[in-house]
């Protein structure tokens, strides 16, 4: 029982035996502290239940914590591979109380963990108290039967513990194992202290004050319990090493490192392999975790692990890609403990390619280039600051790889003159925004983006966060606070919202904390990675530096990532029906419906439209995992992938694929490969159903289809339903029979419309009143003249009535106004031997004017008009006959 999965799994099973609630590990991007980097110790994820923020429906908890140590105030990695028990990630397991049992509890269960469970000699154990803490001491005493000698009392602050400047703290009690004469070292408290002999693996933490200011403390009144426990140094010491290096987990992984690279771990190569088995976990859990390397923030510290265990890689020899080798190992190893590694392989996998493919080439270059300038250094020289500072900016070779690469040497690199030359760029290109497009219209925050910093965004991995507001905006101008009821724009140094972008709308929340609480209404991505965040403080006071829980509105959420995967299914499935020309020609993904937007030459039919439906709830039917990657972006595209339309890529892109196709070419292979930086769907089921509402011209050659997923598909073709039976219920039919009821109703209209257009032919060839044959024409100024208003007839057919009444006359002229929808058009025809006396223009003309029109036209024997006062019809056909007089 001494490999580290056993171990760790007995820690966690005698604490819960003891009734303490197994509690998964929280990720390394903590979600309610937004001023740490990464989770550093087990407490941190219970730190607003200490606090009294938070209730958990337990009282005791035991964790194995996920923790890394890699930047800001706990930063191991430069001692990584140098020592025998430095990590940039390790497992801290703990036992916590909130405010259930206390120390004597405490002391008694550690005891009797690595006494009788763990089986350690307990003549090789020793501990730490607090210098005033005498009722640890009398516990240790009566519960282990230490000596005083064995009890050393440290008057310090590394036996007193502090959540911050204020708040909750108290004294500790570490236990040490002594590792024998044959390790260099000393207890703790004496000048060898810092040696390895006496190995600290477990630390208890008795929080029993509340700090209020620097001179008032005062007793909480309910005591609790945080202990920390080493993994890797409790292995090391029940394995009979004197290095974490050499325990069970990193042998496997050293060994598989050897494999990868072709080297031994010996002699010089040692510290390289064991930097490479170290920062693979740190590199594999982060990324599993929701960091994805970069420039800024969190992804700045990942790249600089993954790019130091890089370079020790090419150190060994290495000229390809090796890390990604290593990989499996480790999954097998922690894969069971921790399921997040096996669910992102993938994704961890094509990063470390990414990455060390790209770095290869940037590491060639790089140390040429370090190696000519610094031919002329020796050992504690120093090389300038502005050297080091292009290296970085035009060759893209970081600082800390630079120091990294003298150390052995003795070099040391001019600090303050690199960031001389970082500032002396930065103000540079401050002063190129102006006046520039896009960087004029967004002046106000490209100098907040320059101060703090990107957003660094969470909402890939989680919905609810904390952040600290960086900036508040107001009326184009920063300030320093916002009151209840004012509009604001806050800017945050970490936020799950996402800001639109891509043709995804941006998310909509709150954020609550220290009185205030802010309702977001909208999130915009401004000026290179600032997310900000519009809304308005409905309570309290806003203030820069507040720290905010940050909660996304989850429910909208859902419903635009069900809409945004939706979105990728049906660009595959109009591929896939229409064919490859198909492109996305942009996109709406809002909660309620989506749009998308393609390049297509007509409209679809009906029957199209049902196939591209069909392939899409196909996929959403598999249920199959939405998978992410990371990769460049020509590996991307050869592999298939779609990029967006109007979406501006880096070098690196997240590549988004979904579903298995089950027919056609793509039979087999996946369904939809795109890149995409918004958020999606976890599986395809979640989705739920997508359904096409419309389909339309947009522009030449551009098609847009609207679409609904999920409930709002299914109650949109519920009322569908429901419509469809009341039709039924109407025609009195089945549902079944409405569309051959409707198609005979709508056949007996057009027969009837028909009927009555002949009949009001017929009335208006005979006349009111005029026997059946003849026109009803009377003589005006010798002419032979028929002038009628006929209600009803549509203008397309008063022209062949007057060809027809003309042919009646044989010869005379006919007026017909037709009066529909409160319009009037007027015909005037004049039969052939007449049109040297009449021209049928010049009549129309006048009936046009009565009616409010504007002229007419035609030839002389047939003329139209029309106007818009059909009340006047009656003195259009007036006018037509004064003219006859007149002539």
């Amino acid at each position: 029982m001494n490999g580290v999965n056993e171990i760790r799994s007995a820690f966690l099973q005698y604490f819960a035996k003891n009734g303490h609630e197994k509690v998964a590990s929280s990720p390394l991007v903590p979600r309610n502290d937004p001023t740490l980097m990464f989770t550093n110790a087990g407490m941190v994820q219970f730190k607003n239940v200490f606090t009294g923020i938070e209730k958990r429906p337990y009282s005791r908890a035991t964790t194995a914590q996920k923790v890394v140590r890699a930047g800001g105030k706990h930063n191991d990695l430069d001692n990584v591979g140098y020592t025998a028990r430095h990590h940039t990630f390790f497992e801290m397991l703990g036992n916590f109380s909130f405010g259930d049992y206390f120390k004597e509890e405490a002391i008694s269960l550690a005891w009797n963990l690595v006494t009788k469970e763990f089986g350690l000699d307990k003549s090789r154990l020793l501990v730490t108290v607090y210098s005033e803490d005498d009722e640890a001491a009398r516990l240790w005493k009566s519960i282990a039967g230490f000596s005083d000698e064995r009890i050393i009392r440290i008057p310090t602050s590394d036996n007193f513990w502090s959540m911050g400047e204020t708040g909750p703290c108290g004294p500790c009690s570490e236990i040490f194992y002594d590792q024998g004469e044959g390790v260099f070292g000393g207890p703790p408290g004496s000048p060898d202290e810092d040696g390895d002999r006496f190995l600290e693996f477990w630390n208890l933490v008795f929080m029993q004050y509340e700090q209020i200011s620097a001179d008032e403390r005062l007793d909480l009144p309910r005591p609790s319990i945080d202990t920390g426990m080493g993994l890797e140094r409790m292995a090391a010491i029940l394995q009979g090493v004197t290095s974490n290096y050499e325990t069970d987990l990193f042998r496997r992984l050293i060994a598989s490192v050897e494999e990868a690279v072709g080297s031994r771990a010996e002699g010089d190569a040692l510290a390289s392999h064991r930097v490479i088995a170290d920062h693979l976990r740190s590199t594999a859990f982060l990324i599993a975790d929701g960091v994805l390397p970069s420039n800024e923030g969190r992804g700045y510290v990942l790249r600089r692990i993954m790019r130091r265990a890089m370079r020790h890689a090419k150190l060994l020899g290495a000229r390809d890609p090796v890390l990604f080798r290593v990989l499996p190992t480790l999954v097998a190893e922690m894969g069971n403990a921790y399921p997040e590694l096996v669910r992102a392989e993938s994704l961890i996998s094509e990063t470390l390619k990414l990455e060390e493919k790209r770095f290869l080439t940037t590491l060639d270059r790089g140390l040429t280039l370090l190696n000519e300038a610094t031919a002329d250094l020796s050992e504690g020289g120093t090389l300038g600051g502005e050297t080091a500072f292009k290296l970085y900016d035009t060759y893209g070779f970081p600082l800390d790889l630079t120091q990294d690469a003298l150390r052995s040497r003795g070099i040391h690199v001019d600090l303050s003159g690199f960031q001389d030359a970082m500032a002396r760029q930065k103000a540079e290109a401050r002063a190129s925004w102006a006046g520039s497009g896009e960087a004029a219209a967004d002046g106000i925050w490209f100098p907040i983006r320059d101060r703090v910093g990107a957003t660094e965004f969470l909402g890939y991995e989680t919905e609810t966060a904390e952040g600290q507001v960086a900036a508040l905006v107001r009326d184009g101008a920063e300030v320093m606070h916002a009151a209840a009821g004012e509009e604001v724009s806050v800017v945050l140094n970490q936020t799950p919202f996402y800001g639109e972008s891509g043709g995804q709308v941006g998310d909509t929340g709150s954020m609550t904390g220290e009185g205030a609480r802010f309702e977001v209404t909208d999130t915009q991505k401004v000026a290179d990675g600032l997310f900000v965040h519009r809304g308005r403080v409905v309570e309290g006071t806003l203030r820069v530096g507040t720290a905010l829980e940050l909660e996304v509105d989850h429910a909208r959420r859902a419903k635009i990532r069900a809409n945004h995967s939706a979105t990728h299914l049906l660009h595959e499935g109009l591929r896939e029906i229409l064919g490859t020309h198909v492109a996305q020609k942009g996109s709406q993904v809002a909660p309620d419906r989506l749009r998308f937007d393609f390049s297509h030459p007509k409209p679809m039919d009906a029957g199209e439209l049902a196939e591209v439906e069909r392939l899409a709830n196909a996929i959403v039917l598999q249920n199959s995992p939405v998978e992410t990657r990371l990769m460049a972006v020509d590996d991307a595209i050869e592999t298939g992938a779609m990029a967006l339309f109007g979406e501006k890529y880096g070098d690196e892109v997240r590549v988004v694929s979904m579903g298995t196709a089950q027919e056609g070419e793509k039979a087999g292979k996946t369904f939809s490969i795109e890149l995409c930086g918004g958020t999606h769907a976890r599986s395809t089921g979640e989705i739920g159903l997508v359904h096409v509402v419309s389909e339309s011209a947009v522009g030449a050659g551009v098609r847009r289809i609207e679409a609904l997923t999920g409930a709002a598909a299914r109650a949109y073709l519920g009322e569908q339903d429901e419509r469809m039976r009341q039709l039924a219920s109407l025609l009195k039919v089945s549902a079944a029979d409405v569309p051959r009821r409707v198609e005979a109703l709508v056949e007996e209209r057009r027969r009837m419309e028909r009927e009555l257009a002949e009949a009001k032919k017929r009335l208006a060839l005979v006349g009111d009143g005029a026997p059946s044959g003849e026109t009803g024409a009377r003589d005006v100024a010798g002419v032979s003249f028929v002038g009628r208003v006929l209600e009803g007839v549509a203008a397309k057919d008063l022209k062949g009535l007057v060809d027809e009444l003309k042919g009646g006359l044989g010869s005379g002229v006919v007026a017909l106004v037709g009066v529909a929808d409160g319009k009037a058009s007027v015909v005037v025809g004049v039969t052939p031997d007449l049109t040297g006396r009449f021209d049928a223009v010049d009549l129309v003309r006048g009936a046009s004017e009565a009616i409010g029109g504007k002229g007419g036209g035609g030839r002389p024997d047939m003329a139209q008009a029309g106007g818009p006062e059909a009340a006047r019809a009656q003195d259009a056909i007036a006018a037509v006959e004064a003219r006859l007089s007149a002539a």
